[in-house]
């Protein structure tokens, strides 16, 4: 009985979502997208250390050995330092997740805090520091900052898009009727969407380049003795939540369009 009445509710509501409920839908998913990228490693709340743009670990392996290399056997000086550490270092956007000994997690966004609570052993080089270092030098996040309030003031503003509603007309009969919006506070929040769309490109491909980059050079430096990641879940929701309003910007364009062209062939 209840399935039922969800059902009956829901081919009512259905005829009553406008154009402008999907793009809101479509921007309320990347805003949530875009927030847990901000908020991975800030806590240790399940999954947020699974979202990192950097990882950092001792692993021993066998050295790539290159001509370029001036002195191959400091990879030997290294592995003696790093003996038998295991610990894994995650930089997300404004936080640090350290794992001394495979274990749970601990995330802190002062990497002075989780440096106390390792031993010299479990972090001969120094991964924290060097985690610290990318997180306050290299990563920006208020790019991503600016473009989830763009994207929340262009929500607001299709919100007050006018929907569905009934009209007496001159028989007296009602019938359904949806105005146009307003003109002006569509191409508002064509502009907003739009810029925050490019503020999301440009914090994405700099967190793919700085990520690829300073993982590799760590690996380098540490070469046979520290391996270096880049994070998955954090790329995945940067992208998706990049592509998800690059849609809205298209539907706020194509719907624009097609109202100036419906306005033109009435006044013709």
């Amino acid at each position: 009985m209840a399935n039922m009445r969800f059902a009956v509710g829901l081919r009512r509501l259905i005829p009553f979502l406008g154009y402008h409920h999907v793009l809101m839908i479509l921007i309320a998913a990347g805003i949530i997208l875009l927030s847990l990228l901000l908020a991975g490693c800030s806590s240790t709340s399940p999954g947020i250390p699974n979202i990192f743009l950097m990882s950092l670990y001792y692993e021993n392996y066998p050295p790539n050995f290159d001509p370029a290399q001036v002195d191959p056997g400091v990879t030997t000086a290294i592995a003696n330092i790093v003996g038998q550490a295991q610990l894994e270092v995650r930089v997300g956007y404004f936080g640090i997740c350290i794992n001394p000994d495979g274990g749970s997690f601990l995330c802190s966004n002062n990497a002075s805090s989780l440096a106390s609570q390792v031993s010299v052993d479990q972090d001969p080089l120094n991964l924290i520091w060097v985690a610290s270092t990318f997180k306050d030098s290299i990563v920006f996040p208020y790019l991503i900052i600016v473009a989830i309030v763009l994207a929340f003031v262009c929500f607001i503003l299709l919100a007050t898009f006018p929907g569905w509603h009934e009209e007496t007309d001159e028989r007296g009969s009602e019938r359904d009727v949806k105005p146009f919006p307003s003109r002006p506070v569509s191409q508002v929040a064509l502009a907003l969407i739009f810029v925050a769309s490019v503020f999301v490109l440009v914090s994405v491909l700099w967190q793919h380049t700085a990520s690829v980059a300073a993982s590799t050079i760590a690996q380098d430096l540490g070469n046979g003795s520290v391996k270096s990641g880049v994070g998955t879940t954090a790329m995945i929701l940067g992208w998706f939540g990049f592509a998800l309003f690059i849609i809205v910007t298209i539907g706020l364009l194509v719907m624009i369009l097609s109202i100036s062209l419906l306005d033109r062939l009435t006044d013709d």
